[in-house]
């Protein structure tokens, strides 16, 4: 049946598991209220799901929509129209025209923004830890012990003003 569409904003992070009974009464409540058909009869299915699933091809019907992924549409059934809650939710009814283009491209470049933020921490940590690494590495390495500046022989010990009895005292 034709009827009214309800868009729920959720909060970032927030999914449709998220939504609350009541919220999804109030809503289904405004569809079958707002049905020409719908609000005539009882026992109405409502389906709702999220807007990027919704399918919306040029040989579509206005007002009428698809669904890309079955799987993630779902129903709640409207035994009948609860006109307290119609009531209540007309009362509180405000008309507006929001530019919804333009308020969809400020959320996408916010979160173009906020995952820029973390590409950037991410190579920063990886290359903290790279660092860190070689450090580890070249502490590991052998590269350093065998190099002639920090080697003595045998003639420069004798040379000393030690005896080799002495220094065999202090390595001990």
């Amino acid at each position: 049946m034709s009827s009214a569409h309800v868009y729920v904003r959720l909060h970032k992070g927030q999914t449709l598991d998220d939504l609350s009974e009541a919220l999804l009464e109030d809503c289904a409540q405004l569809v079958k209220a707002n049905s020409i058909q719908g609000n005539k009869v009882n026992n109405v299915d409502v389906v709702y799901t999220p807007w990027s699933n919704l399918k919306k091809t040029a040989s579509m019907d206005v007002g009428q929509v698809g669904f890309h992924n079955s799987k993630m549409v779902r129903t709640v059934r409207v035994e009948k129209r609860i006109n307290e809650i119609v009531n209540r939710l007309n009362k509180t009814k405000v008309e507006r025209k929001p530019d919804l283009k333009g308020e969809r491209e400020a959320v996408g470049a916010a979160e173009r923004a906020e995952r820029k933020q973390q590409l950037r921490e991410k190579k920063r940590r990886e290359e903290l830890e790279r660092l860190e690494k070689e450090k580890q590495t070249e502490l590991r390495s052998y590269k350093g012990l065998m190099v002639a500046e920090n080697m003595t022989s045998n003639k420069q010990i004798a040379s000393g003003s030690k005896s080799l009895q002495e220094l065999e005292e202090d390595f001990m």
